[in-house]
């Protein structure tokens, strides 16, 4: 006769098989979605953030759909960034610095404006950039980003995404960067924009070139790649955890 306790073991032992199986393919699962995200594709695009609390932010919708507020402080950068690695503006203006000289005008708004090209190593032929320059938009009350961009000169607008600013660079959209040098790894060092002199009105509130996005778009491609492949992982645990459900009933059954 077999006692309880000695078939309880039994039981045990048989199942110890499946619960390490389930916690190696568990552990294989959760190894390659910490690894994916290392891998994502860099660009080199136009950024655009807003200044709040005295820091820059990434905006959280494109030029043409963002009224900023007066006294608020938009500010663009180019550069060659991956989703780990944001290139701010490196200089931090705040709108008394960039408009504090400008006089209100009624039926209109102030937005600072802080424009960084960035530095050689961000350029795809390692041209020097324009240096970084700083303005007092005075737009209408209901104009977009878009509209305050557009008084920092040319704006170059292809599939909807900004991709030159004041003639810069001359080609080139969110192109893929396949390998990044150092120089462009390399950490921001803060520079030093002079208080605009003059400040410029824009005539209307619609822009010569508009844009519904940022060149940052081809990168947010990644992100949602990454939200896939956390999708199809958790499917795949459920289906496992299923299956050995399924399978410990059946010799469960089996075993009385």
């Amino acid at each position: 006769m077999v006692s309880d306790r000695e078939e309880e073991t039994v039981s045990l032992v048989r199942r110890a098989p499946l619960r390490v199986v389930f916690a190696a393919l568990v552990a294989t699962l959760l190894s390659a979605l910490t690894v994916a995200p290392a891998h994502a594709a860099a660009y080199r695009y136009w950024g655009f953030y807003q200044l709040a609390d005295g820091a820059w932010a990434f905006a959280q919708k494109g030029p043409d759909q963002t009224v900023p507020k007066d006294g608020s402080v938009d500010g663009w950068r180019f550069a060659v960034a991956d989703e780990a690695s944001t290139r701010y503006p490196r200089a931090v203006m705040t709108f008394d610095q960039v408009c504090g000289s400008t006089p209100a005008e009624a039926g209109k708004k102030r937005v600072g404006l802080v424009v960084d090209f960035g530095r050689p190593a961000d350029a795809a032929d390692n041209a020097t950039p324009p240096a970084p320059k700083a303005l007092c938009a005075v737009v209408a009350a209901d104009a977009t980003s878009s509209a305050v961009l557009a008084l920092a000169g040319d704006v170059r607008v292809e599939k909807g995404l900004v991709c030159g600013v004041d003639g810069y660079p001359t080609s080139d959209c969110g192109g893929a960067v396949k390998e990044v040098s150092p120089e462009a790894k390399a950490a921001d060092q803060p520079v030093t924009i002079a208080a605009p002199a003059a400040s410029p009105t824009a005539a209307a509130t619609t822009p010569a070139a508009t844009a519904t996005d940022v060149a940052a778009a081809p990168a947010s491609g990644t992100s949602g790649g990454s939200v896939a492949a956390y999708v199809i992982a958790g499917l795949v645990l459920l289906a496992l955890v299923a299956y050995l459900l399924v399978r410990s009933r059946s010799r469960a059954r089996r075993d009385v």
